[in-house]
């Protein structure tokens, strides 16, 4: 014979203070136990639900009684449902289902935004259990909440059929809808990254700098059609890359500075290195662009590391070669690990960022991988991606939320108050 009966308790209404004190303070009263609880509060409405296990010598009917006439006083309603042992103990054995998180990100938060992606869900028998907004709250008459981020994240548990077939339904409706949809497991690792790296061209700048090279150079058009083929995948790295700095042999050093001085960082870069820097993240620049421009911006941005290659000049002039071995995407991927094993940093800690054909091995190399603004070969082949957003919106898909944002990035977050 069961020794207890268990209850879920829903109480929904205007949210005050004091109410989950009145309410646990009550169920105190009659020795029950907290077997689970969860509160939510929009637009200052609250939701809150809790399951409790009431002893069998207890009055159950004095609990309900107690709690409606406490709800008489308050601006809330309380319903009351019994649950069989049986069906507890089925939710009970749930809880080794895997968990993973859906991030929603979009210049504007449709209801058909939010149907789209939950429809998916639904068809994969996937649960959602919670749903957090992550973006900052929006005024309806901000002229500028069309250049505003909005971001939900979604819980969701079970098992889908196929993790590839469900990751290419996201990709398929983000282009639809032009949004940004990352699917991710949910684990100790996804909360606790240490290190991100990035490539520098098209990714950390709008440039590659080896275009704006040559066209100090006199050879613009000839080199950014190979960078182009190369970034599609179409021309192996080494090959493009030896092939366009020969074309560079003669251009004055002097102009590296200028070039450099005119760099333009790519949106929302300072925010998130800024962010990564208080929460006491390492930052690394492992590019297979060039170490100059690597540092400029490694000074810039206050980063960690830079990793690049190192242009050979002769009397002040480029010799059209490199110093050293070539950082093509093999590379990149050893750097990203011998990085790791230096800061003792466990790969599934480690967040890698590119746009190209050559940074796809770095990007499965780490824990998180992600393609921003990238070609489609490099979008369909990277973990996520992001493209309607800036790089901010990585600390989104780190489970970040605007508020903290703000708070790490004026200074509230370094102490409690006294």
């Amino acid at each position: 014979m069961s020794t207890h009966q268990i209850f879920l308790i829903q109480i929904n209404g205007r949210d005050h203070q004091g109410l989950t004190k009145d309410v646990s303070h009550i169920l105190g009263e009659y020795d029950a136990d907290v077997l689970d609880i969860g509160q939510s509060v929009i637009h200052n409405t609250l939701a809150l639900g809790i399951l409790v296990a009431i002893p069998t010598n207890k009055n159950v009917q004095g609990v309900m009684e107690a709690l409606e006439a406490y709800v008489s006083d308050a601006p809330v309603e309380v319903s009351w449902k019994s649950i069989s042992d049986e069906k507890y103990q089925s939710w009970v054995s749930e809880q080794g289902k895997n968990r993973y998180i859906v991030t929603l990100l979009s210049r504007k938060m449709s209801a058909r935004n939010l149907q789209a992606v939950s429809e998916i869900i639904t068809e994969n028998e996937l649960n959602i259990e919670t749903i957090t907004r992550l973006s900052g709250r929006v005024s309806l008459s901000d002229e500028n909440k069309s250049l505003t981020p909005e971001c939900i994240e979604l819980s969701i548990r079970g098992k889908p059929a196929s993790r590839i077939e469900l990751r290419n339904s996201f990709l398929n409706i983000a282009s639809q809808l032009d949004i940004d949809i990352a699917f991710q497991m949910d684990n100790a690792f996804r909360r606790n990254r240490r290190l991100v790296v990035f490539d520098m061209d098209s990714t950390l700048i709008e440039a590659e700098v080896i275009d704006e090279l040559a066209k100090h150079a006199g050879v613009g058009e000839q080199v950014a059609a190979i960078t182009e083929s190369a970034m599609r995948g179409e021309l192996e790295f080494k090959e493009s890359f030896t092939k366009r700095l020969a074309l560079l042999e003669g251009l004055e050093e002097s102009c590296l500075q200028d070039i450099a001085n005119n760099l333009k960082l790519s949106e929302g870069v300072e925010k998130l290195i800024s962010t990564l820097k208080v929460l006491g993240y390492k930052t690394a620049i492992i590019s297979g662009g060039f170490e100059y421009f690597g540092n400029y911006i490694k000074k810039k941005l206050g980063m960690d590391y830079v990793f690049a290659n190192q242009l050979e000049t002769i009397d002040g002039k480029l010799s059209g070669k490199v110093r050293g071995e070539i950082i093509d995407a093999e590379r990149k991927a050893e750097l990203l690990k011998e990085l790791a094993e230096k800061e003792n940093i466990n790969l599934q800690q480690v967040i890698a960022v590119g746009d190209g054909a050559n940074d796809l091995k770095m990007l499965s190399t780490a824990g998180l991988g992600i393609a921003f603004r990238a070609k489609p070969i490099v979008k369909e082949t990277a973990k996520q991606s992001i493209s309607t957003f800036g790089l901010d919106g990585i600390l989104y898909l780190m489970g970040i939320a605007e508020k903290d944002i703000q708070e790490l990035l004026n200074g509230r977050g370094e102490a409690e108050e006294e």
